[in-house]
């Protein structure tokens, strides 16, 4: 009675081991696959991502500029720190030059003398601030270490908190905000290696020195090479919001006024949505307008030109376009009903 149990037993475990051998040879079969078709798929990215970029590349042409720029910039800063006289005389303080073109370095003109002369005279103002208040220092209890490193702290104190309160001034904050970072950042530095350092005042000229030398040609290169204004850019923007409201206008005209006007839906009409873009673009408007503020003459624009009207005429699309969307909303309502109603007629 018990042979035919075992016999059992052992089939059931000989298909179990066949199972179990098929599923294995099914994963294997599967991850094979897998790395066969990996170079396909790789190539496939590669493509997407380079159509990708060249799509990017078309939408704006003054990318592609852009980014030679910063190259050309980086190269040029690089001779600082690569010919041998220059080098001596900036020390290893040139590698500030070549921090301040990556960080300085942005798109507009406008962008870049924001964010250059704001780094520059926050160095300045601050370099010789922490001088003077290690000489200060140093007056006042001359031959104390300990005494002067606690007088270092409390000007760093009040210092650094007087600057970052002043960044709550609305004036300030629009303008000179990036100016007031780096203020705090480079005074706190100073003063505070000025108490291990021998030597403060050759070394707070070289970085100082170094950041000049890294706005400049930032400056330089953003101005000569290829220049994008945000003066243009918000002037542009302003006369497509424009248009964009006129071809509203134009289209509510012709397809609900004029002699061809129908009474189909109109819910699918570009027309109906052309304002909308112009609900959303304040954001974009302001930062054009504080960045222009900063640009030379250029162009149909002049020193002091009114760039705060821009800012009005888009508070005015703005309540045009809003205007436009209950209308736009009515106009959809009214001719669904009307087709509905033809619809139950006919």
């Amino acid at each position: 009675m018990e042979a035919p149990a075992t016999t059992t037993q052992s089939s059931n475990n000989t298909n179990a081991n066949n199972g179990g051998g098929g599923e294995g040879n099914n994963e294997g079969g599967c991850c094979w696959r897998r790395l066969r078709s990996a170079p396909a798929w790789l190539w496939r990215s590669a493509v997407r991502f380079a159509e990708k970029v060249a799509q990017i590349a078309r939408d704006d042409t003054r990318r592609v500029a852009h980014s030679f720029k910063v190259g050309l910039a980086l190269t040029l800063v690089s001779v600082v720190y690569y010919v041998t006289p220059l080098f001596n005389g900036f020390g290893g303080s040139a590698m500030w030059a070549v921090l301040t073109i990556v960080i300085v370095m942005e798109f507009t003109v406008g962008a870049t003398l924001s964010k250059g002369l704001n780094r520059a005279l926050a160095t300045l103002v601050a370099s010789s601030l922490a001088i003077g208040a290690h000489e200060l220092a140093s007056l006042i209890v001359p031959g104390s270490e300990q005494a002067e490193s606690i007088l270092l702290i409390v000007f760093v104190f009040f210092v650094a908190s007087a600057a970052t309160f002043s960044r709550f001034i609305p004036e300030i904050k629009a303008r000179y905000d990036y100016g007031v970072s780096i203020f705090i950042l480079t005074f706190s530095l100073v003063a505070v290696s000025s108490y291990r350092v021998e030597e403060l005042r050759p070394l707070a000229v070289q970085r100082t020195a170094t950041i000049f030398v890294g706005v400049a040609i930032c400056l330089l290169t953003t101005v000569l090479v290829f220049p994008v204004w945000a003066g243009d850019d918000l002037h542009n923007l302003a006369a497509g919001n424009l248009d964009k409201l006129a071809d509203f206008l134009q289209g509510m005209e012709s397809e609900c006024f004029g002699e061809n006007a129908r009474s189909a839906n109109l819910e699918g009409k570009g027309f109906l949505h052309a304002y909308k873009s112009v609900l959303s673009s304040k954001d974009k408007e302001d930062s054009l307008c504080a960045l222009a503020k900063w640009e030379p003459f250029h162009g149909k624009f002049r020193f002091r030109h009114p760039w705060s009207q821009y800012q009005k005429l888009g508070t005015l699309c703005r309540q045009c376009a809003s205007t436009m969307e209950a209308l736009s909303s009515y106009v959809i309502i009214l001719t669904k009903s009307q087709v509905i109603a033809n619809a139950t007629i006919s």
